[in-house]
C-alpha cells in the first residue's frame, strides 16, 4: 500500500476539483447566539462573495446544536486548507467536514 500524502502536495493535475467551484462544507456547532453569525464571517473572509442566505441549516433533536451548510467559491487548495482551519478554530465550532 501506497502512503498518502499530506493533501497540500498533491498536484494540481491530480486533485478532484476543478477551480474555482461551487464547494460545500458542512460546520456542526453549538446553537448559541454568534455561532451562525461567526461562520458567516468567515466564510466572508475567503470568499468575498459569500451568499449567507444560501446556507442550509440543521438543528440536532435535542437543539443543542446546529449543523450549517455554506457553500463557497472555491479558487485553490491552500484557500480551502486555510478556511477548514480556521473555522475548526473557532470555539463555537465543534466539526468542520
Amino acid at each position: 500500500m501506497e502512503p498518502t500524502r499530506p493533501l497540500h502536495d498533491i498536484p494540481p493535475e491530480q486533485s478532484l476539483i476543478a477551480y474555482p467551484s461551487a464547494f460545500p462544507i458542512k460546520v456542526m456547532g453549538v446553537q448559541a447566539d454568534g455561532f451562525e453569525t461567526a461562520v458567516i464571517a468567515v466564510a466572508r473572509q475567503f470568499d468575498s462573495g459569500f451568499d449567507a442566505a444560501s446556507i442550509e441549516r440543521r438543528p440536532s433533536k435535542a437543539g443543542n446544536y446546529l449543523g450549517l451548510t455554506i457553500t463557497v467559491t472555491a479558487t485553490s487548495r491552500a484557500q480551502l486548507d486555510e478556511l477548514y482551519r480556521t473555522l475548526s478554530a473557532h470555539p463555537l465550532v465543534k466539526v468542520v467536514l
